[in-house]
């Protein structure tokens, strides 16, 4: 259980992406029309590029307990992680960070399929200013973060 997960001052948050890996956990979000959920990302890094919702696992916090937390903030709906497919473990580098250019960002990510009904899919409006359900083959009609791509054409 998690005694303490709150988010850090922008210093020490800049210290720690300046310094360390972050680990994080993506959604890819399946409808019953085989459409994936995309949000155009508005902040850094990815900004201005489609990408899955996702999130950052705190410190303290247990994967269930993160997965539960960032589904209900992403997605309007908190879902166990068991109830998920496990895609793979994939790494994001990035040139920039929410810091701008003058840092770098590393992810670890572990990335999940779930399954919602079109009725039930939202997107957290403070990352991301568009929502997009796109099927995999038609995803190069869009500006899809190469990360995001990686998603789909290496594992799906």
């Amino acid at each position: 259980m998690a005694e303490r997960s709150a988010w850090l001052d922008a210093a020490t948050f800049k210290t720690v992406v300046s310094s360390t890996p972050l680990v994080s956990i993506d959604f890819l979000v399946e409808n019953e029309r085989g459409e994936y959920l995309l949000g155009r990302r508005k902040n850094r890094p990815a900004q201005g590029n489609w990408f899955v919702p996702g999130g950052r696992v705190r410190k303290n916090e247990s994967l269930d307990i993160a997965f539960k937390r960032l589904t209900g903030t992403e997605l309007g709906v908190e879902l166990e992680r068991t109830s998920a497919e496990f895609k793979g473990v994939y790494e994001h580098f990035y040139r920039d960070s929410i810091f701008g250019l003058q840092v770098s960002t590393h992810y670890i990510v572990m990335a999940y399929k779930v399954r919602l009904h079109s009725d039930f899919i939202q997107l957290d409006v403070n990352q991301h200013e568009n929502m997009l359900l796109v099927k995999p083959e038609h995803l190069e009609q869009y500006d899809v973060h190469r990360h995001t791509l990686d998603y789909f054409y290496g594992t799906l």
